[in-house]
């Protein structure tokens, strides 16, 4: 198959480029490099099955030859991200989400769209299945990305319905694991570094708020099991062992042997309180379930941050 990937100079889009490539597949990929980076496709330079693209998706988007896969990743994805670029955000889900999808039925090929676990913002129900509608305010600072979403899921299900595109929608539960930005407000890549420079980790609220974390090669497993599966419902792809945030910073100090303090600050706006997916729907769909452990993970997560940083 021949897959064109946006956002593929992102952490999870380099990830995705080379399992596909690692399949056998040629790959494209797309990116503009706003939050991007060369660094995590820089080792695909020079392979004859990948080739790059610099562009901004909320542009027409040309792709000479066949496609048989479009998997749209582009996305400031970050709450710092989103935060920073509000429009550039709610651009890409929307306008970069619709000319995506337009290429896609342009080639006659099948679509991803990588959604999120924001579409459920602040859940009322918990843990959070593909049935629940979500509980989100679309005016506050997260609004920009959570409704971009929740947009590009409409418009993702619209073109599924009216064009009879072949529709794919992953929701993404917190993910970690190398290639992540060093802090880019993300609570995993935030405690690693601080941690690893002796900072004081940084808390938000009484750190009594659950998220759970998903390795990256587990959720790169789900979404490729998605991809190849015949749904076109919305599935959730996440670890469902939840654990606090307190918890989290305790074992990124012990694993760390850091001797940093917790420093705490008062809650964001519409901080979610739980956050944890119900992967029935991927269980019984696709097979899938995470295999590796937060402790496992997070080691992985810190040799790579501890490279980064010299």
């Amino acid at each position: 198959m021949r897959i064109l990937i946006t956002g593929a100079a992102g952490f999870l889009g380099s990830h995705l480029s080379d399992r596909f490539l690692a399949d056998g597949h040629d790959v494209v990929g797309m990116d503009n490099l706003v939050t991007g980076s060369v660094n995590n496709i820089a080792h695909l330079a020079g392979n004859p099955r990948f080739s790059f693209i610099q562009h901004d998706v909320t542009n027409f988007i040309f792709i000479e030859g066949p496609l048989h896969g479009v998997l749209h990743f582009a996305s400031p994805a970050s709450p710092r991200d989103y935060l920073e670029l509000p429009i550039q955000t709610l651009k890409v889900g929307s306008l970069g989400t619709h000319k995506a999808l337009g290429l896609a039925k342009a080639k006659g090929a099948r679509f991803l769209l990588a959604s999120t676990s924001e579409v459920y913002g602040d859940p009322q129900v918990h843990p959070q299945p593909e049935t629940y509608w979500g509980h989100v305010n679309p005016v506050g600072p997260r609004g920009v990305y959570d409704e971009a979403k929740r947009f590009a899921e409409a418009m993702t299900m619209a073109y599924h319905r009216y064009h009879k595109v072949e529709t794919r929608i992953v929701r993404i539960f917190n993910t970690y694991g190398p290639r992540m930005r060093a802090r880019d407000g993300r609570v995993v890549s935030n405690f690693v570094v601080q941690a690893l420079k002796g900072e004081p980790l940084s808390i938000y609220g009484d750190g009594s708020q659950t998220r759970s974390f998903c390795y990256v090669s587990d959720l790169v497993e789900g979404i490729v099991r998605l991809f190849h599966g015949d749904s076109s419902d919305p599935t959730n792809i996440g670890n469902p062992n939840e654990f606090t945030v307190l918890q989290l910073a305790e074992m990124t100090l012990r694993l760390t042997g850091s001797k940093s303090k917790i420093e705490r600050h008062p809650l964001p706006t519409d901080d979610p309180k739980v956050r944890k997916p119900d992967i029935t729907q991927a269980r019984t769909r696709l097979g899938w379930e995470p295999k590796v452990q937060l402790e496992e993970g997070l080691t992985e997560a810190i040799a790579h941050f501890r490279s980064r940083l010299g």
